[in-house]
């Protein structure tokens, strides 16, 4: 079933709002409820992060393959599963959508629409961080389609909320989720000034781990680079 690119586009909208309303409002509520403990807080992040993947990448993934990432919308440009300006077009809506359920999830919580964040996200560590972390997501979405497609928005819901806690940036591993969160002051914001460290680790994560997913997926007797359809 092929469904047309106004259509696709409105999907990967709604599913990145979504996506960064959950990231968004979960933190706030969190930081909320949990009294100061930091641990509480980010507990409630990851679980809400991870079930919204699951259940938007089910949702959407029929429609535009849920990519919700322009890291992964690149990867898929790169290996010739979609156009080079359809995928333009999802990084676009993907980075318009993040930013509107930012703004939903300020509203939701009576908080000024925006607010640029005052959070500090920086340095070696952290962009090293942010490259394992989409290096790690690119390579689970790649192998889960090769091995395990129903599998999918389980894997991803999985790793990203694994993510969460053995990745000292807590995982934005999402350049449209990462210029959201910029626009946030709350628990799960980043200083504007900090994003683009993050995008750059973020697209070299996600070319190394296409990269290697081609050698390592490849089976003997393949012809042509493997079938990717990202998600994430």
């Amino acid at each position: 079933m092929t469904f047309s690119l106004s259509r696709r586009l409105a999907a990967e909208l709604l599913g990145t709002a979504f996506l960064v309303a959950a990231v968004v409002g979960s933190g706030i509520m969190g930081e909320r409820l949990a009294g100061g403990n930091v641990a509480i807080a980010l507990l409630a992040n990851t679980l809400a992060t991870g079930a919204a993947l699951v259940a938007l990448i089910l949702t959407f993934g029929p429609i535009s393959g849920a990519h919700f990432n322009p890291a992964v919308s690149l990867a898929e440009a790169l290996d010739r599963k979609i156009a080079w300006n359809e995928s333009a077009a999802y990084m676009l809506v993907q980075i318009v959508g993040g930013i509107c359920g930012a703004v939903a999830a300020h509203l939701m919580f009576a908080l000024p629409m925006m607010a640029p964040s005052m959070k500090a996200r920086t340095g070696l560590a952290l962009w090293f961080a942010e490259w394992v972390a989409t290096f790690g997501l690119i390579l689970t979405i790649l192998a889960g389609i090769r091995f395990a497609r129903s599998s999918v928005p389980c894997l991803v819901g999985l790793y990203i909320s694994a993510a969460y806690w053995f990745t000292a940036s807590t995982s934005f591993a999402n350049p449209a989720v990462a210029i959201a969160r910029s626009l946030t002051d709350t628990f799960s914001g980043i200083r504007p000034i900090d994003v683009p460290g993050f995008i750059v680790a973020q697209l070299v994560g996600a070319l190394c781990g296409m990269a290697l997913s081609g050698w390592l997926l490849r089976q003997r007797g393949d012809a042509e680079p493997m079938d990717v359809e990202a998600q994430a």
